[in-house]
């Protein structure tokens, strides 16, 4: 018992983090399964799919939500979401807490690496402050949403779309009870403002949310918090522009909507890449150049710690800066006052290398598994691997074996490039320098 306890205390928060996402994984997977959860029976694997999409927050779906899954399947996957979402030991820790249990070291080490907490000391009252937030977000917002769709739909549904499409977009998944998703709403102001202003807020991560709320002047923010709401406020509105200019006389995505619907819908189309997955329009309609700008908002992804996924908006800015400062000559890269250091460097430029090989591998995998058009492949690739969960329609054809890779991928994607390689890889500190040469590059 000495040696299993020891063991057990021995496991690093990257394994714990991983494995805390594989248990939920599979309880999803297996109560998907029962004859309560689906209309019609569902393969292993396709229950491990659709499980794997919820947890990881992601949204791609293999079949129509409302047509194979019952009300019991559907709270499954709100449940899946809304622990993929805040994580798992959040709710651990929270239950420790109403059963007046204490909270080992352990616990809180895990919470300080999975939200990126600066000190151990204040965990537990950080989670607290997690969960109030997300209760009262998701409430405000439900109340909010019930407002359009209860008169359309009556109370009893319009207030079960409501709360699925709250939770699903807070926690940045992307699942619709609608069979075209969100393509019947394109244009409504209320509606795009409510979805879009949830998942911004689940995507900037919680530690930005808190420093917000806790610091009077922007002067006090930290600089992750300036990084972050600034380098979201210029990439969606960057993005809004393109699509808006990209899509403007496109008749089968906005081209026949007034000015204002279309600029509604570009915003929403814009924003949602980062990584939420909803969408206004049919995704396989829109322009080349536009599917080429929504790749790339894909990889970027949302912030750290928070309810996205991608290579994070701080680590694109950073890696962006770094070669900006470069090119004209500045050693040490700067912004808003601030220097950058040169860890905080190299782990950027590790997450970007890292999530691109997986990208890469994944795709080739899939071109070996799947027959299908190269793009379709690399836009569903992209999408698992941050996350997000567009689609240009290809998912359901996908074989079982492009299935397997794509959970894979959405599982990477969640846990994150670092926490992979915290997990493969053992530090090591070397007590040798070798002698510096000339290597040719460029």
């Amino acid at each position: 018992m000495t040696a299993i306890k020891k063991r057990r205390h021995t496991i690093s928060p990257p394994a714990l983090i991983a494995a805390s996402f594989l248990f939920t994984i599979v309880i999803g997977t297996i109560l998907l399964k029962f004859p309560l959860a689906t209309y019609k029976p569902i393969g292993w694997i396709d229950a491990l799919f659709t499980a794997t999409s919820a947890t990881t927050v992601t949204g791609l779906s293999v079949f129509d939500i409302t047509a194979t899954f019952t009300i019991f399947g559907e709270v499954v996957l709100l449940i899946l979401i809304q622990i993929g979402g805040v994580g798992l030991m959040a709710f651990a820790v929270a239950t420790l807490i109403i059963l007046g249990r204490k909270v080992g070291m352990t616990n809180r080490i895990f919470i300080q690496e999975t939200f990126n907490y600066q000190s151990i000391g204040g965990t537990v009252r950080f989670v607290g402050e997690i969960l109030t937030f997300v209760i009262a977000i998701e409430g405000i917002a439900f109340i909010a949403l019930c407002t359009v769709w209860v008169p359309e739909f009556g109370w009893k549904q319009g207030m079960y779309y409501s709360v699925f499409h709250v939770i699903s977009a807070f926690n940045n998944a992307g699942f619709s009870l609608f069979p075209d998703n969100l393509i019947s709403f394109a244009g409504n102001a209320i509606v795009t403002i409510i979805l879009s202003g949830l998942f911004i807020i689940g995507g900037i991560g919680f530690i930005v949310v808190k420093d917000i709320l806790q610091k009077r002047s922007i002067q006090q923010w930290t600089l992750h918090t300036k990084m972050m709401i600034f380098g979201t406020l210029i990439l969606n509105t960057i993005a809004t522009l393109f699509l808006l200019i990209l899509e403007f006389h496109n008749e089968k995505t906005i081209g026949s909507l007034t000015f204002i619907d279309k600029l509604w819908t570009s915003y929403f189309q814009a924003v949602t890449p980062r990584t939420a997955g909803f969408n206004m329009v049919v995704v396989g309609d829109m322009e080349e150049s536009s599917l080429l700008l929504t790749l790339l908002l894909m990889f970027i992804g949302g912030g750290s710690a928070s309810t996205a996924s991608g290579i994070k908006l701080t680590t694109f800015m950073i890696i962006l800066l770094a070669t900006i400062s470069y090119f004209r000559g500045i050693r040490e890269p700067h912004i808003f006052r601030r220097t950058i250091k040169t860890e905080v460097i190299f782990r950027s430029m590790a997450i970007g290398a890292v999530s691109s090989v997986i990208i890469f591998v994944a795709l080739f995998l899939l071109t070996v598994t799947e027959k299908m058009p190269f793009l379709p492949l690399l836009f569903e690739t992209v999408s698992a691997f941050a996350t997000v969960g567009l689609s240009l329609g290809i998912t359901e054809d996908i074989s079982p074996a492009g299935e397997m890779i794509l959970c894979f991928v959405m599982f990477l994607g969640r846990i994150g490039p670092l926490t992979l390689f915290f997990l493969l890889i053992h530090k090591r500190k070397e007590s040798y320098h070798y002698s510096y040469d000339q290597v040719q590059t460029g």
